[in-house]
C-alpha cells in the first residue's frame, strides 16, 4: 500500500474535545498514522492542545473567529485550511463534513483527491432557520457535486445520495472503543448507585429530542436520578435547564470528556436515552452499545438500522414515561448482541482499515482514471 500524505479538514481539531467528527478524526488520524501515512490534521487556534504533534499526526492550528462572530467564523475557519492546503500538496483531503466547507469548492486543491464524508441530513435539524436550511441544501449539492468521492456513514444516507445526487458513495460507519475500563469508584463520586439513574449523552439541539425524554421522565413516578450528559451550553441547553429546575431529580452535568468515565456512566444507567434523529451512525449510539448499556432510541431509520431488535424506541414523551414505569427492561440479551455488532464491525481498528483502503482506492482511482467507485462498489 502506497504512503500517502493525508489532510482532515472540517473539525474543530484534535484531542475530542467537541463531538462525534471529531473523535472520528482523533482515532482515523492516529490510526492512518500508525500504517505509516503522512497525517494532518486541521485545528482551531481555540483548541485547548497546543502542541505540534498528536500521536504521530501532525497539527496545524489556523485562525478561528467563531468566538467573535458565531456561526459564520467557521466558514472563515475553513477557508484558512483550505488555503493552507494548497501549500502542503496533499494527496488526499478529507472532509469531515460540509457544512461550512463546500461553499469553498471552487478554491479545493485540484491536485489532491478530494473526498467528503456527507454526515447526515445537515438541512433537516430544527435549530436552522429556513433560510439556514434553504442554504445547506445547497452546501450538501456542492459538496455532493464537486467532491471526488463520497462516503456515507449509513446505508440510509448511501441511498440518499444515490437517490438526490446519482452520486455512489462508500458505506463506513463510525467505531466505538471496545477496550475501556468501568470506573465504579466514579459512581461513588456521583453519588450514585448502579442502575438507579437514567442518563442522556447529548448536545444540546432540539432534534436530539431531550425536552421530548425530559418532559416523558418528569411526568412519570420514578424515584430514580435522571443525568443530563453533553454540551456546549446553548440557548436551547438553557432553556432546558429552566424548565426543569424544579424537578430535583434531573442532574445537568454538562460534558464530560473522560471516556471511561462516561462509559461507567452509560454501563450502570438503567436506560441510556438516545435521542438523536438526524444523521447517519451515530457515534454516541455506538459508545452506548460498547458500553453494553440498556438503550431506549427515538425511533427512526438510522437508530434502527444499527440496533435493530436490541434495543426499545420511543416517539413521544408518553411512550419514555410508559418505558420507565414499566420496569425493569431487558437488558442482558440486547446489551451481548450489540456488542457483538460493536466486535464484528463498529470498531475503530476495523473502520481505520476500511478507510484506509477505500482512501488508497480512491487516490489510486483518481491518478489512474479507473471507475471502481463510480460503479457503485462500496468497500
Amino acid at each position: 500500500m502506497k504512503q500517502l500524505k493525508i489532510g482532515f479538514l472540517g473539525t474543530r481539531g484534535i484531542p475530542n474535545r467537541y463531538g462525534g467528527f471529531e473523535q472520528a478524526v482523533e482515532r482515523l488520524s492516529v490510526g492512518l498514522a500508525e500504517m505509516g501515512h503522512d497525517v494532518t490534521v486541521y485545528n482551531s487556534h481555540q483548541h485547548p492542545y497546543k502542541e505540534e504533534w498528536f500521536h504521530g499526526v501532525r497539527i496545524v492550528r489556523r485562525y478561528d473567529p467563531e468566538h467573535l462572530i458565531k456561526t459564520a467564523g467557521q466558514f472563515i475557519y475553513d477557508l484558512n485550511c483550505i488555503r493552507d492546503a494548497h501549500k502542503r500538496n496533499f494527496d488526499v483531503i478529507l472532509f469531515m463534513g460540509y457544512t461550512s466547507s463546500s461553499v469553498w469548492w471552487r478554491y479545493f486543491p485540484k491536485k489532491s483527491t478530494i473526498i467528503s464524508n456527507m454526515d447526515g441530513l445537515e438541512w433537516q435539524r430544527s435549530k436552522y432557520s429556513a433560510f439556514v436550511q434553504k442554504f445547506l441544501k445547497k452546501a450538501e449539492r456542492w459538496a455532493a457535486m464537486h467532491s471526488d468521492f463520497l462516503v456515507a456513514d449509513s446505508m440510509g444516507i448511501r441511498e440518499y445520495l444515490k437517490d438526490r445526487y446519482e452520486k455512489d458513495s462508500a458505506f463506513i460507519p463510525y467505531g466505538a472503543d471496545t477496550n475501556l475500563t468501568l470506573l465504579p469508584g466514579f459512581l461513588s463520586e456521583m453519588k450514585l448507585q448502579p442502575f438507579e439513574y437514567f442518563m442522556l449523552l447529548s448536545r444540546m439541539e432540539p432534534e436530539n429530542h431531550l425536552d421530548m425524554i425530559l418532559e416523558g421522565f418528569s411526568a412519570s413516578n420514578s424515584g430514580k436520578q435522571f443525568l443530563v450528559a453533553g454540551g456546549p451550553e446553548n440557548r436551547y441547553g438553557k432553556k432546558l435547564r429552566k424548565k426543569y429546575a424544579s424537578d430535583q431529580r434531573i442532574r445537568f452535568i454538562g460534558p464530560v470528556y473522560d471516556q471511561e468515565k462516561v462509559h461507567t456512566l452509560r454501563h450502570y444507567a438503567a436506560i441510556y436515552f438516545h435521542g438523536h434523529s438526524v444523521g447517519g451512525t451515530n457515534p454516541s449510539l455506538l459508545d452506548a452499545m460498547a458500553s453494553k448499556a440498556a438503550i431506549v432510541a427515538h425511533d427512526n431509520i438510522f437508530n434502527r438500522s444499527v440496533l435493530e431488535n436490541d434495543g426499545y424506541y420511543f416517539s413521544s414523551a408518553d411512550d419514555v414515561k410508559k418505558l420507565i414505569e414499566q420496569g425493569e427492561i431487558v437488558r442482558e440479551k440486547f446489551a451481548e448482541n450489540n456488542f457483538t455488532k460493536i466486535q464484528n464491525l463498529y470498531n475503530w481498528p476495523n473502520i481505520t482499515r476500511m478507510y484506509a483502503d477505500f482512501i488508497s482506492r480512491c487516490y489510486w482511482e483518481k491518478n489512474h482514471e479507473k471507475t471502481l467507485y463510480h460503479r457503485g462498489q462500496t468497500v
